[in-house]
C-alpha cells in the first residue's frame, strides 16, 4: 500500500516548516513572480539512454521539474522522478497555459488551458522506502478505485 506524506510534497515544491502548509499563500505568491514559467512544459528528455523520455515544468513554487514516461497520463498512472534544473537546450514539444496549479494535501492539481486533456494531478507517495511520483487524471484514479 502506497503511504502519502504532507512533507513530501512540501520538499518537491520547496515548502518549509509547518506553518506553509496551513497557509497556502506562502506557496501560491511564488505563483506570480517574474522568473517561474507560467506555462506547464513538455520536452524530450535528452538523457541517452533514459527510459523516461520526456521532462515536464509544472509553475509551481519555485518550479517543479519531472521526467515522466509519457506527454499524459492516457490509460493509467504516469511514473515520474524528480530533476534538478531544466537543461537550456531542451526540444520543447507542447507549451500549454496554466489556469490552477495548486497544491492539496500530498497532490498537486493542475488544469490547463485547452479543450481535452486538460486536468491532471500530480501525487507524492512514499513507497519501498523512497519518494516515488505519478501523473494521473480522474479517469485513472477511477480505474484504481472504481466505485
Amino acid at each position: 500500500m502506497l503511504a502519502v506524506h504532507r512533507s513530501a510534497v512540501a520538499s518537491l515544491t520547496g515548502a518549509t516548516g509547518a506553518s506553509t502548509l496551513r497557509r497556502p499563500e506562502l506557496i501560491n505568491e511564488a505563483r506570480y513572480r517574474d522568473d517561474v514559467p507560467e506555462d506547464f512544459v513538455i520536452a524530450r528528455n535528452a538523457e541517452p539512454g533514459s527510459t523516461l523520455p520526456y521532462l515536464l515544468r509544472i509553475p509551481l513554487g519555485d518550479g517543479i521539474i519531472l521526467k515522466a514516461k509519457d506527454t499524459w497520463p492516457r490509460t493509467g498512472k504516469v511514473y515520474c522522478h524528480r530533476v534538478e534544473e531544466w537543461p537550456a537546450d531542451a526540444e520543447i514539444i507542447e507549451r500549454v497555459r496554466v489556469r490552477s496549479c495548486v497544491r492539496r494535501g500530498a497532490a498537486i492539481d493542475l488544469v490547463l488551458d485547452r479543450g481535452r486533456e486538460n486536468r491532471s494531478q500530480i501525487v507524492v507517495t512514499n513507497a519501498r522506502g523512497r519518494q516515488m511520483i505519478f501523473w494521473q487524471t480522474a479517469r485513472t484514479s477511477k480505474q484504481a478505485r472504481p466505485a
